[in-house]
């Protein structure tokens, strides 16, 4: 075989460079904090390295990661947190196999939890177990001194919601701090790891502001005849506006009971105090910022107790009522919606502090209770809650169905020259949609109806025995 000759002036030909090897080590996916974390809730130091304490489930740990919401650099990660319920101090137990960079580098888990728990994170589990004995009484040296509030009916005697036996709540106080006290800011930064890890969405309060109120809900525990210590249950931080020219407004920002004492009737016992400060002091009303939806159960079926009891509710719900059984609304082309009098809304407002939005929620319920036998009137009342939650939705849109707007000349400015007008083929009820987003809309809109419904059938349950 002939080769190719290479010309003896010619510059020698460079050596073939050797191929570098390259070696991929395994990429750390991470791990996320809702599978290796897990937080207890104890009161006593013996409950602290085990797993006997009340394990609570926090709403999202993800969101407290930045880095994709996840650990990375750890093999075998686990970590234990112990939050004391006498001091709320925490302390972290942390193991793992071995740590590696896997090209996201090592997630520095101290200032990750130092996020949630700041300065109630102890480092030395000694100092922790510590805290059992030496701030014992740290909500008791916090309420001793503060004022007291006391649940009182029309009739002057102490009250409890859901037939609760005075018995089971005479140990419990009502505390109200005011932020401008020092101890009040002092104790809400103990508890604020409890709020971000519990309640969805939310934010510490501005403790340096004096317009917010902290009402603490305590259990009082004899030990010894000479020593009571108060056990904290739950708390709400309140936020007291200004309206003119001389009354204030109270909204509810956080309310929270701890893991172990919820369902328990608890966080009922706390809005109805919550409710009886607004009336006493004479606010013009008490609103609740961006209520979850379990919260807004709790509330709705606290008010309508109220208002069943509420003689110009009642009287409005009844005419009502009376209204509704006279036919078939389904065949109506106009179907009313049967809502209360500007006179009634108002009357509820200054008598039990019930905003007109809380008061309309209610309003459906009292005419479902109303409605008595609900079989008979069933179809007419899921008509009026569909005519509403249509009118909630597409409300805005359906106000300028058909119309359209053209420009005309004028002598005047041409910018600002136009008529608008309804077309005469043209249907009120929204934006043109084809047939399958026509279905999809009638699909959601059936679903949000269904939801009102089984609400309003739960709710009646739990104040009335006569509706399942």
């Amino acid at each position: 075989m002939g080769q190719k000759q290479q010309h003896p002036n010619a510059d020698p030909l460079p050596e073939p460079k050797k191929k570098r090897r390259v070696g991929f080590s395994n990429i750390d996916a991470g791990v996320e904090p809702n599978d290796c974390i897990k937080i207890y809730l104890v009161s006593k130091k013996e409950e602290v390295g085990t797993s006997d304490g009340y394990r609570i489930s926090p709403v999202d740990l993800n969101s407290f990661f930045e880095e994709d919401e996840k650990i990375y650099g750890y093999q075998g990660l686990k970590i234990t947190i112990w939050i004391s319920s006498i001091s709320f101090h925490a302390y972290a137990d942390i193991t793992f196999q071995s740590t590696s960079d896997g090209g996201k580098g090592i997630t520095d888990l101290k200032s990750a939890l130092e996020k949630i728990f700041g300065e109630t994170l102890l480092e030395n589990k000694d100092d922790f177990l510590q805290t059992f004995s030496t701030e014992n009484n740290f909500i008791s040296s916090v309420v001793s001194n503060e004022e007291k509030l006391q649940t009182k009916a029309s009739n002057g005697h102490t009250t409890h919601f859901n037939g609760s036996s005075e018995a089971a709540f005479s140990d419990l106080e009502v505390v109200r701090l005011m932020m401008s006290n020092l101890a009040a800011g002092h104790l809400y930064s103990r508890v604020v790891p409890l709020v971000l890890l519990l309640v969805d969405g939310s934010n510490p309060i501005d403790v340096t502001d004096p317009s917010w109120e902290l009402y603490l809900l305590t259990r009082k525990k004899t030990d010894q005849p000479a020593n009571t210590q108060h056990i904290l249950l739950g708390f709400a931080a309140l936020y007291r506006f200004y309206r003119y020219p001389d009354g204030s407004r109270l909204r509810l920002s956080q309310i929270l009971v701890l893991p172990p004492y919820q369902h328990k009737g608890y966080g009922s016992y706390l809005v109805e105090v919550l409710s009886n400060v607004a009336i006493s002091e004479n606010v013009y009303d008490l609103t609740v910022e961006e209520p979850q939806e379990y919260f807004q159960h709790v509330r709705t079926s606290f008010d309508v107790k109220r208002l069943l009891a509420f003689e110009p509710a009642q009287s409005a719900v009844k005419s009502a009522v009376l209204h509704l059984k006279q036919g078939k609304l389904s065949k109506k082309t106009q179907v009313p919606r049967f809502l209360p009098s500007a006179d009634v809304v108002d009357k509820v407002r200054k008598t039990l502090k019930i905003n007109k939005k809380q008061f309309l929620q209610c309003w459906e319920i009292l005419i479902y209770l109303g409605l008595d036998p609900i079989e008979k009137h069933m179809e007419d009342y899921v008509t009026i809650i569909c005519n509403r939650v249509k009118d909630d939705i597409l409300g805005k849109d359906s106000e300028t169905a058909g119309k359209e707007v053209i420009e005309v000349p004028s002598v005047h400015d041409e910018e600002t020259s136009f008529v608008m007008f309804r077309l005469q083929n043209s249907k009120a009820g929204g934006i043109q949609m084809d047939e399958d987003q026509t279905k999809t809309q009638e699909q959601q809109l059936q679903q949000l109806v269904d939801e009102r419904i089984k609400e309003v059938k739960l709710i009646a349950q739990k104040v009335s025995h006569k509706h399942v």
